[in-house]
């Protein structure tokens, strides 16, 4: 096959790459390759059996077009201190302009006009002034709430704005190398799910969006064809739940509470992370069946409880140069503990140095939302350093939002964030390769829906 620009991954920075080409007149031909199904193809059985089937042979929450996206709460950080580092790539500025740019095109397919945290009022102040004596730093941040249920509806609607405009798509092949002669790209070998048929797409210009479902397999083509790269950052840690009433205050008046903090005695990155109100905790599995923890909020469908991820952020530095495998192996160690499920502790049992079990749990003002997480004890497999670090972190916002470190809060683990190694690239996103460029948060410059969209309508706009 021979096209202009091969695509490999329908994630947001795939989608917005073909998405601007089209919106700027070009006429070039553009294939994008997901290895997952179509958004309305897309449905996780949980809803129906009650527990997680490990679907194969990809799991339909973090595989298939949009995305992870599509199945997360689907929110829109709308302002360029989040969402990774791309700003020190391309300014920030430029960064600040092209979120309000993407921002309208989520307008136009339907999302919700209404934005969070906005309003800079008497109680905001209080919360930050709370933050300021428990040494954190609270991160202003407007978010647009998609939620779960019409981010799906809103990216089917650009999956077929884009076929009808007569960009192909592949789905259900995988790209299982990328073609590399001479110091430059020019196309990928992709196949068919079942192994019935396998396609060389030969093109002038190769996009990598393959978001972090895919961080592990770029980092191998990195290695391989000799990508330019440095290690980059993996976040290991725990999704929080508690009760709304801990989190009215913040709920109401910020929806999401950005916090980060430099806790004693390690001092690693320690930040908040996709705050849930009224949401629930969900797993998520990526190869080898490694699960792992995440969270949703639907629009409509609210819960008692909030949710919020608490990631301590690891860089390495030489000899290693693994941090993708350092991060699975912890999770692997969790779902070993954990019979294959999602582990549960209470942080009065952590403090204790006890395991939960399941008795304890139901006598607790907090009910699990993830019904089929096992009760257990998650220190039995995080790092000491990476413990602390949450520990520690949790004392500090509870004098933000008293009653966070109660005995009865639930930790569910393994949360893991994995960013591929940073690929370096010039300001235009192109590699050290002739005709690769890799976007999103498979490049390791974005995190999360907003960056990897902006990340993608720049790229649109070199290729145009």
């Amino acid at each position: 096959m021979k096209t202009d620009v091969v695509i490999i991954g329908a994630g947001p920075a795939g989608i917005f790459t073909a998405l601007e080409m089209l919106r700027k007149g070009s006429k070039k031909k553009i294939v994008i390759v997901e290895k997952g199904k179509a958004v309305e193809d897309r449905r996780c059985p949980k809803s129906l059996v009650g527990k997680c089937v490990n679907c194969k042979p990809y799991c339909h929450i973090t595989t298939g077009f949009s995305g992870a996206g599509a199945f997360s709460d689907g929110k829109l950080s709308l302002s360029a201190e989040v969402g990774g580092d791309l700003p020190q790539l391309i300014g920030e500025e430029l960064a600040q302009e092209t979120i309000h740019y993407a921002d309208k095109i989520y307008l136009e397919f339907g999302a919700d006009e209404h934005i969070e945290g906005i309003n800079v009022t008497e109680e905001v102040k209080e919360i930050r002034k709370r933050a300021i004596y428990a040494g954190l730093k609270l991160v202003d941040c407007p978010i647009r709430h998609m939620g779960t249920e019409k981010a799906q509806s809103i990216y089917l609607s650009i999956e077929k704005y884009l076929q009808e405009n007569g960009v192909e798509i592949l789905f259900d092949y995988e790209c299982t190398t990328l073609i590399i002669d001479g110091g430059e790209c020019k196309g990928a070998s992709v196949t068919k799910a079942d192994g019935s048929k396998s396609i060389d797409i030969f093109a002038d210009n190769t996009v990598v969006a393959t978001g972090r479902r895919g961080a592990d397999w770029l980092e191998k083509i990195c290695a391989k064809y000799g990508v330019e790269h440095v290690p980059s950052t993996v976040d290991i840690g725990v999704r929080v739940e508690v009760r709304n009433e801990v989190m009215e205050t913040v709920n109401k008046v910020l929806y999401e509470s950005k916090l980060i903090g430099y806790p004693k005695p390690f001092k690693n990155k320690v930040r908040t992370f996709c705050q849930n109100p009224g949401g629930f905790v969900s797993q998520e599995n990526y190869d080898n069946n490694l699960a792992v923890v995440n969270g949703h909020s639907y629009k409509d469908l609210k819960t008692e409880n909030t949710n919020v991820s608490i990631l301590c952020s690891h860089n390495f530095s030489y000899p290693f140069n693994q941090p993708i495998a350092y991060a699975q192996k912890i999770g692997e160690l969790t779902n070993m503990l954990g019979a294959g499920h999602i582990l549960v502790q209470r942080f009065g049992d952590i403090l204790d140095g006890k395991r939960t079990w399941d008795k304890e749990l139901s006598r607790s003002n907090i009910r699990p939302t993830l019904k089929d997480a096992v009760a257990g004890d998650i220190t039995a497999a995080m790092p000491y350093r990476t413990m602390m670090n949450i520990i520690n972190f949790m004392h500090a916002v509870d004098q933000v939002v008293p009653g966070f470190a109660a005995s009865e809060t639930l930790l569910y683990s393994p949360e893991l964030k994995f960013y591929s190694n940073r690929v370096k690239m010039d300001a235009d996103f192109n590699t050290n390769v002739k005709g690769l460029h890799c976007l999103g948060d498979s490049s390791g410059w974005t995190r999360g829906l907003m960056m990897a969209s902006v990340m993608g309508v720049l790229m649109g706009r070199k290729l145009v």
